[in-house]
C-alpha cells in the first residue's frame, strides 16, 4: 500500500467524525499542518506511528505482555479435557488457597475447610482406572501437580500424599478387596491419607536399613518403630506404614487406621520449609494391625519402590511448579517496582535474571511432559524419573534464588509471595530421594556400576 493509500485512508476515517468534533479538534491541532507532516514520511516512519498509534498509548504507559509462565504454549498441546481439568484446579487454587496461603503457612497450621472444596475437583487418583477415580492419564497428573505448586508447594505436598503416595500404595500393593474399601472414599478425599517410609534413624538407606520391624503373631502383626517427616499423618484417617518382618527380613504394607492401639503420631514443629504440611513423628509400640489390613501385594521393597517411581514424576511437576510460581510473581514484581524513576523491569540486569529463570523453568516444563508421556506409554523407568527429580529440583533452586534476587530486600517479606518458594524449594529438593541417590540411580542405569555403598 502507497503512503497515499494510506493517508486516505486516514482522512476517510476522519470523515467519520462529526462535524462539533473535527472543528473543536482543528482549535488545539492544526490539522493542514499535521497532514502535510504525514505526507512526508516514508512507509517505515508512517508504519511506526501507525503502531504507536493502535496501541492506544496512555501519558508515561505502554502495553506490557502477561506474566504467563507458559512461554512455549504447552497448554496448547493438551486436549481439551486436559485443558479443563488445568483451568479448574488453576482457578481453585488462585480463588481459595492464593488468598489465605501466606496466613496459614506463617502460623504452620492447615487450613483443613479446604478439604470438601478441593474433593469437588475430582481430581484425586486422577489417573488410577477404576474404584471412582477419574481413570485420566499421567501428563493430567502433572499438569494438575504444577498448577498447585504454583500457587503454594504446601497444598501440593499434602495432596500429593495423599493422592499419590496412599493411594498409589492401595492401588499398586493392595487386593482387589482393599482397592474397593479404601479409593472410592479416598477419591472422594472423604478419607484422607498419609504414607510412612523415612525414618528418624534412616532415610536415603531405608531400602536395607529400615529399623521399623513387624511380626505375625496369629492373625495379627505386631508393629515396632518410628517414622518421621510423615505428611499429614497427625489427621489422616488410613496411613500406609512400611515395616520390614522380623522373620523374613522383606519388606511389607500394612494399612494401618486413624485410632488404632499403639499409633501414635506427633506433629513436628518448626520446620522453615512446607510449613501449612502436618508432618509427624510417628511411634508405633506393639501396633496391631490384622492381616486382612496387609497390603497384599506388598511383599518386598521392590513393591514399594514401584510406588515411588510412581509418584517420583509427580515430585519432578512439584518443582516446576515452585519454580513457575516464583517466576511469575518476581515477573509482576518487577514490572510494578520502580527505581530512579523507572520500572526495575526495563533494567538489563534485571531482564539478564528473569530470562535466567525463564530458561531453566521452560525446560523443566518440557522435559516433565515427555517424561509424563513415557509414563503413560508404560516405559517409564526408575532412571527416568531419578534423572527428572534431579534436575527439576536443582533448578528450582536457582530460579528461586534469582526470584528472590531481582525483590531485593522485599524477597523475604512472605507478602510478596516468593518468599514461600524459597523456603519450600529445599523441601522438594530433598524429599523423595536426595540429589545424591537418585544421581547414584541414573549413574548406574548409564554406566552399568551401581556406586550404592552395601
Amino acid at each position: 500500500m502507497s503512503i497515499f493509500s494510506k493517508i486516505k485512508g486516514a482522512i476517510d476515517l476522519m470523515k467519520k467524525v462529526d462535524l462539533d468534533q473535527l472543528a473543536a479538534l482543528n482549535k488545539k491541532i492544526d490539522l493542514t499542518e499535521v497532514m502535510n507532516t504525514v505526507g512526508k514520511l516514508d512507509d517505515s516512519q508512517l508504519k511506526g506511528l501507525m503502531k504507536m498509534l493502535s496501541q492506544d498509548h496512555k501519558k508515561g504507559q505502554h502495553k506490557l505482555p502477561p506474566i504467563n509462565g507458559d512461554f512455549y504454549n504447552l497448554s496448547l498441546t493438551l486436549t481439551d479435557e486436559q485443558r479443563e481439568v488445568q483451568l479448574k484446579v488453576r482457578n481453585f487454587m488462585e480463588d481459595e488457597v492464593q488468598p489465605i496461603a501466606n496466613d496459614f503457612w506463617n502460623r504452620a497450621a492447615f487450613p483443613h475447610d479446604l478439604i470438601p472444596k478441593m474433593a469437588k475437583l475430582n481430581v484425586a487418583g486422577i489417573a488410577y482406572q477404576g474404584y471412582g477415580c477419574p481413570g485420566m492419564d499421567f501428563i493430567t497428573e502433572g499438569i494438575i501437580a504444577e498448577e498447585i505448586a504454583r500457587v503454594d508447594v504446601s497444598i501440593s505436598t499434602f495432596f500429593g500424599v495423599h493422592s499419590g503416595l496412599a493411594m498409589g500404595s492401595i492401588y499398586l500393593c493392595g487386593n482387589e478387596a482393599q482397592k474397593q474399601e479404601w479409593l472410592p472414599a479416598m477419591a472422594r478425599m472423604e478419607q484422607i491419607g498419609a504414607f510412612g517410609l523415612t525414618e528418624p534413624n534412616t532415610g536415603s538407606g531405608i531400602a536395607g536399613g529400615m529399623e521399623t520391624t513387624c511380626k505375625l503373631v496369629g492373625d495379627k502383626w505386631i508393629l515396632n518403630g518410628q517414622k518421621k517427616w510423615i505428611g499429614n499423618a497427625t489427621f489422616a484417617d488410613v496411613i500406609i506404614i512400611w515395616a520390614k518382618d522380623v522373620d523374613s527380613k522383606q519388606v511389607k504394607g500394612f494399612i494401618v487406621r486413624k485410632g488404632n492401639p499403639g499409633y501414635h503420631a506427633e506433629k513436628m514443629e518448626d520446620k522453615m520449609a512446607l510449613r501449612i504440611v502436618q508432618n509427624a513423628i510417628i511411634t508405633l509400640t506393639d501396633c496391631e494391625v490384622p492381616e486382612t489390613d496387609r497390603l497384599q501385594e506388598a511383599n518386598s521393597f521392590r513393591d514399594t519402590a514401584k510406588v515411588l517411581r510412581m509418584t517420583r514424576a509427580g515430585v519432578a511437576w512439584q518443582a516446576v511448579g515452585c519454580a513457575r510460581g516464583a517466576y511469575e510473581n518476581a515477573l509482576k514484581y518487577t514490572k510494578k517496582r520502580e527505581q530512579f524513576g523507572r520500572p526495575i523491569a526495563s533494567f538489563q540486569l534485571i531482564q539478564n535474571h528473569l530470562v535466567e529463570m525463564l530458561s531453566n523453568l521452560t525446560s523443566m516444563q518440557t522435559l516433565c511432559m515427555r517424561l509424563s508421556a513415557m509414563q503413560d506409554q508404560g516405559i517409564l523407568k526408575d532412571e527416568h524419573a531419578s534423572l527428572a527429580k534431579v534436575i527439576c529440583s536443582m533448578r528450582t533452586r536457582d530460579i528461586v534464588s534469582k526470584a528472590r534476587e531481582v525483590l531485593g530486600g522485599n524477597g523475604i517479606l512472605l507478602e510478596h509471595n516468593v518468599a514461600r518458594f524459597v523456603a519450600d524449594a529445599e523441601a522438594i529438593y530433598s524429599y523423595e530421594g536426595t540429589k545424591e541417590i537418585n544421581s547414584l540411580i541414573v549413574g548406574r542405569a548409564i554406566t552399568g556400576y551401581s556406586a550404592f555403598v552395601s
